[in-house]
C-alpha cells in the first residue's frame, strides 16, 4: 500500500468516528459519570474493532456478507443491546432523580471494568462498523498480499483513529463536569443520551426485520 492509500483510508475512519452513532453517545453518556469509565470504555470500543478486522483478515467476515441471514441476526443482537443499554439508563437516571440525594451528583455507577466491557460490546454489535470492515477494509488489500497483516495494519489505523476520537468526547465532559454536574443539567443529558442510545437500538431492530 502507497502513503496515499493509508492517507485515503484514515480519512474514511475518520469520517466514520466523526459520525454520531451508539459509540459516541454511549461514552459520552458514561463519562457523564466517570471521566475514567469513559477512557476505558474508548479503549474498549477501539480494541473491539480489531475483533472486526481479523475477522476480514481469516475471511470469516466473507461468511456474513454472503449469509444475509447471520447477518441480520447481529443487527438483531446489536439492536437489543443498544436498546437495554438505553432503557436501563433511563431507568437509573429515573431513580437517582427521584432518590433523596437527587440534589446532589449522580453516583458513578460505572467501574473502567464495566466501561471497557460496554465499550467492547457496543462496537462488537455495531452494524456500522460491521459493514465498514465488510465493505471497505477488504478494497484496500492489495490482491496476493498478505491478508491477515493487511487487515491488522488497516484495522489498528481505524483503531487508533476512533480511540482518538472517543477520547476526546470523554475529555471533553470531563472538562465541562462542573458544569454537567448540576442535578437538572446531568438528569436531562443522561436522559437524553440513554434516549438516543435506546432510539438507535430501535433503529437497528426496524431495518433488521424489514430486510
Amino acid at each position: 500500500m502507497t502513503v496515499v492509500t493509508l492517507l485515503a483510508f484514515a480519512g474514511l475512519c475518520l469520517l466514520l468516528s466523526v459520525t454520531p452513532g451508539p459509540d459516541t453517545f454511549l461514552v459520552l453518556r458514561i463519562s457523564l459519570q466517570s471521566a475514567g469509565a469513559g477512557l476505558a470504555a474508548a479503549l474498549g470500543s477501539a480494541l473491539a474493532s480489531l475483533v472486526w478486522a481479523a475477522l476480514v483478515g481469516v475471511g470469516l467476515a466473507a461468511v456474513l456478507e454472503d449469509s444475509a441471514e447471520v447477518f441480520r441476526w447481529l443487527k438483531i443482537a446489536g439492536g437489543l443491546y443498544l436498546l437495554y443499554l438505553g432503557i436501563s439508563s433511563l431507568i437509573r437516571a429515573r431513580r437517582t432523580t427521584g432518590s433523596p440525594a437527587a440534589g446532589h451528583a449522580p453516583r458513578r455507577s460505572y467501574s473502567r471494568r464495566t466501561g471497557f466491557g460496554a465499550g467492547a460490546f457496543s462496537t462488537l454489535l455495531n452494524p456500522k462498523v460491521g459493514l465498514f470492515y465488510l465493505a471497505v477494509v477488504p478494497q484496500f488489500i492489495p490482491h496476493g498480499g498478505n491478508t491477515l497483516d493487511t487487515a491488522m495494519v488497516l484495522g489498528a489505523i481505524e483503531s487508533a483513529i476512533g480511540f482518538l476520537y472517543l477520547a476526546a468526547v470523554a475529555v471533553a465532559a470531563a472538562k465541562a463536569m462542573a458544569w454537567l454536574q448540576r442535578p437538572r443539567v446531568s438528569s436531562w443529558l443522561e436522559r437524553g443520551s440513554s434516549g438516543i442510545i435506546a432510539a438507535l437500538g430501535l433503529g437497528v431492530l426496524a431495518s433488521s426485520t424489514s430486510s
